[in-house]
Formats: structure tokens, sequence, C-alpha cells
């Protein structure tokens, strides 16, 4: 495909994208309390600096010639979405558990090869991610994640309270779920794949329409906030926190594209049978990763802000890195066999199961 044909049909998905972000492309706004924001941080949002969404150009080790696009090698082909409906299981999911290992203005998805471009990020899992980071470099780097096959990066905005770095303590809760009904046509991630969720210029409603919008901010008894409450409950046990949901079918082509997101979409629902499945365009079912990210601050929070801008201006970025057998064996044995799982791939209601790693959270 010629660049100016493909530059042209990304900026039609992006233009897709936006007006379905916003509820208008045939996925109705939730309902919830009134938005702070609409106008002047709009404004505020679209003229931020140090993170725009515009298309990349920039070249890198993975993209040489700068047009954004990074090919699958090999691609996935001749997939169509699944409409099955598998024995019901509750659960089909495992956990990633993930430290912060660092932060840094760097951001190797949007702005490969330029240190200091974006705003604050706050890293977890490998320890090397930085902004000249690629596939190669993340799998020769070390981890913080509980497995060490898992050497993805994982990063979001960095938190403030006030010009005090406010970073989650202890191993972070990322979920590997199924998005669609058929969870046995989930396959692993394919080695490189990175997307963007989200977006640091989105709007207050469109961060409160979004696909992945779960619970919004959240702290104490305070649920469903799109920006941070006022005040917290001024106790040990209590958090910010917050859960967002990534898109889980891939187009089977790109392992990213210019806006970092168009080679992902979140499933539809089939009309006929009323289930999740991944619409034609993007037919390769994948993990759905749920951050669940918690931050140690409470009290009085007039003073916190994400590195980004606002509260709504939460976003994160994944690059997947795993080791191919030890992601194989985790979907397997807990996506694909309906299990709830744990870093090792354990489920403790059904102990009868086994585990998909050993005690070293290795393969056995």
């Amino acid at each position: 495909m010629a660049r100016r044909s493909k530059i042209a049909s990304a900026t039609l998905i992006a233009g897709a994208l936006l007006l379905t972000s916003l509820g208008l492309g045939g996925i109705a706004a939730s309902a919830g309390p009134p938005l702070p924001g609409s106008g002047a941080a709009s404004s505020f949002a679209a003229t931020r600096s140090g993170h725009s969404m515009a298309v990349s150009t920039a070249s890198s080790p993975e993209d040489p010639d700068g047009d954004g696009y990074i090919p699958a090698n090999p691609q996935v082909t001749g997939v169509t979405p699944s409409t099955k409906e598998p024995p019901h299981r509750y659960f089909h999911e495992f956990q990633a558990t993930c430290a912060v290992t660092h932060t840094r203005p760097d951001d190797p998805i949007v702005y490969p090869g330029q240190p200091g471009k974006s705003h604050d990020h706050t890293f977890m899992g490998n320890t090397t991610t930085d902004a000249n980071s690629t596939t190669a470099t993340l799998d020769a780097g070390t981890t913080a994640c509980r497995a060490p096959g898992d050497k993805s990066g994982y990063w979001m905005p960095t938190l403030y309270k006030g010009d005090r770095q406010v970073l989650p303590l202890g191993p972070q809760v990322i979920y590997y779920k199924a998005g669609v009904t058929d969870y046995t046509s989930v396959r692993p991630f394919p080695k490189g794949l990175r997307f963007v969720v989200g977006s640091p210029t989105q709007t207050a409603l469109e961060f409160r329409s979004h696909r992945g919008f779960v619970e919004g901010w959240e702290c104490g008894d305070s649920f469903f906030n799109v920006d941070f409450p006022t005040n917290c409950p001024n106790r040990a046990d209590v958090q910010l926190n917050i859960r967002f949901q990534a898109p889980s079918c891939w187009d089977g082509k790109y392992l990213d594209t210019p806006d970092h997101r168009s080679h992902m979409a979140y499933p539809v629902v089939n009309p006929g049978t009323n289930n999740n499945i991944c619409p034609a365009a993007h037919p390769v079912a994948l993990p759905m990763i749920e951050f669940k990210m918690a931050f140690p601050v409470n009290g009085d929070l007039s003073q916190v802000r994400l590195a980004s801008g606002p509260a709504w201006s939460f976003h994160y970025d994944f690059f997947n890195a795993w080791d191919a057998p030890t992601l194989q064996a985790l979907v397997g044995h807990c996506v694909v066999g309906g299990l709830q799982c744990d870093a090792r791939g354990y489920d403790q209601t059904h102990p009868e199961a086994g585990a998909a790693l050993d005690a070293n959270y290795e393969l056995p």
C-alpha cells in the first residue's frame, strides 16, 4: 500500500474512532454525573504540549521509513470473528503483577528515539524502557513483573500532588482477560505489538464515554468519577484507584499504526446472538488488558493532577515483550481454560487444574 493511501486510511479511521469515543459512532455515551471541563478544558487539552496524538512521522529501527506502520511478520490472515458461545465460565483471566521501575519524559511508541519529548510517564514492568526502546531492547532487558517472562513495557502519565510525584507502591495488577464471548478464541499477543489506550488530549466527555471506562477514579466510597474526588478518607487503607480497559481485537496486519490505535478495536455486539465478537476489520481476538492502578494518596486531593493534565487525560501504553511460550501457557491455561488465575496461572477455586507456571513463575 502506498504511503499516501495508508495515511489517508489512517486519517479516516482516526476520525471514526473519535466519533466512537464521543458516543456518535453507534455507541451511546454512558450516563453519568455532570462532566467538568467541557469547554475551557477541551481547549486546554487540544493545545497541551508534551504528548500530542498526531500521526507519528519519526523513523526508528523498527520503522525505518518513518511512516508509522510496523507490519506484523508473519501477518495473521484468514480469521473470521468467532460467534460461538462456549460453556459459560464466569472468569477467563490471569494477572500480570508488575511494579513501578522509573519515571521519565519518554514514550517509545508515540515519540520513538526522541528522549524528553513526552510529558512524564511512570513505567512498570521492563526496567529499561525509554525513548529508544524496541522489541529487541525490551527482550534484552530485565523486569519488575512477578513472571520473569513478562518483559513488556507498561506506562501511564505520572500522578502528582502539587510538585511531588505519587507513585504506586508494590506490584500493580494488570489483568489479561477475554474481551469476547468466545473466550476459547483468544490467542496471545504477537511479539512487538504496541498501542495506546485513551488519549492525553481527550475531553471529560470522551473519557467518560470511552469504551475502556470501567469505574473511573475511585477513592473510598466514591466511584465513577471523571475528575479526581475532592476528598478521600484520610486513612492508611485508602488509596486513589483507577481501572481502564484496552481494546482486544487486532487487524492481524500491523504491530503499530501512525495513530497507535487503528490496528486495534473493541469488541462489538453480534445482533444475531447478542454475543461480544471482534469486528470484521479486526477479527483476531487477543487478551483484553485492564489496568487496575492504586496511588498512595488520600485526604485533600485538590492539588492532585496528572503529568498529562486533568484527571480525564488518563491513558496508558502497552508494548508487548512477553516470552512467547510463557504467554502462550498463561493464555491457554487461564483465558482459554476459563479460569481466574494469579500470576502463576493458578486458580484457587479450581486447584485440580494446576498452574501454568512453577513456584518461580517460570515454565516448568
